[in-house]
């Protein structure tokens, strides 16, 4: 019998863990399209391959609990020095905080230097924005305006300095999405800022601040820098790395609707495009 490759490896082992993510899923998710979309990333991102595996399935795991996919819009699994870790990105942090009935609605816009855009601050506050129809420019700009549950109005704009500030002080500034997918990551950098204003439960705060801490440090909580050290990995085991202890061993041989969100999927993309989805079956 043929020797497994990695990636047929990485299959099995996500496919053996399948029960565990359904455990953790939220009852919408189909844990088979769950497990598709991590292979599709998997297959899109051969870094995830060399990375350790302990980590890649813990990421997994993290991403179920969370009830994200990890499709690229909301959620993204990356690399960093070796070690595979989730970052919730833009699309899936707003739908976290509209399934938590926080508040009525998030729209967050990236702005072109071809847009017709202005933006007034003060006791009259507004945001007009216009997208140009063709040939938009270089990115100049992202915003997030939210609605309150009682109708009150809440805004955050940032200048594309304000997000190269922030990237030029993040940890993966020069991999991963910050390459790739700069708009993305441009409009989740806004996202993260403005909920800092906003009244949103203790588990999607909570979910805010780890990602700071792993991926954007200058954005944590000050109390957080001021903390004690911390024991070193060596001494105590992170909480990926106790998820990761969960997964199957590597395979010998070969084996013979989402969540509805009120807000339109255009309002996640830079081009007003419909998002694609990304799991075509492996």
């Amino acid at each position: 019998m043929s020797q497994l490759t990695v990636v047929d490896q990485v299959r099995n082992q996500l496919t053996a863990m399948q029960p565990q993510f359904a455990a953790a899923l939220p009852k919408h998710v189909d844990p088979a399209r769950f497990v598709r979309v991590l292979m599709t990333a998997v297959q899109m991102t051969p870094s995830l391959l060399d990375a350790d595996r302990r980590t890649l399935f813990a990421s997994a795991m993290r991403a179920s609990q969370m009830g994200l996919l990890a499709d690229g819009r909301e959620g993204a699994i990356v690399t960093f020095k070796n070690q595979a870790q989730f970052m919730p990105m833009v699309a899936g942090i707003m739908k976290l905080v509209r399934n938590s009935g926080e508040i009525s609605t998030w729209s967050v816009q990236a702005v072109y230097e071809h847009d017709a855009f202005d933006f007034c601050l003060g006791d009259e506050e507004h945001i007009t924005h216009k997208p140009a129809l063709t040939n938009r420019g270089k990115l100049i700009a992202v915003y997030s305006i939210v609605t309150m549950k009682d109708g009150e109005k809440s805004r955050e704009v940032m200048s594309v300095e304000d997000v190269n500030a922030i990237r030029a002080r993040s940890r993966s500034g020069n991999s991963g999405p910050w390459q790739t997918d700069f708009a993305e990551m441009a409009k989740k950098t806004v996202v993260r800022r403005h909920s800092k204003r906003l009244p949103l439960s203790t588990d999607i705060d909570g979910m805010i601040k780890e990602d700071d801490e792993l991926f954007m440090p200058e954005q944590a909580a000050p109390e957080a820098a001021q903390a004690p050290e911390a024991p070193s990995a060596s001494k105590r085991p992170s909480r990926l790395q106790k998820v990761a202890e969960q997964a199957p061993a590597p395979a010998e041989q070969a084996h013979d609707d989402d969540g509805v969100i009120d807000m339109p999927a255009a309002e996640y993309q830079d081009d007003g495009q419909p998002a694609e989805e990304h799991d075509s079956p492996i």
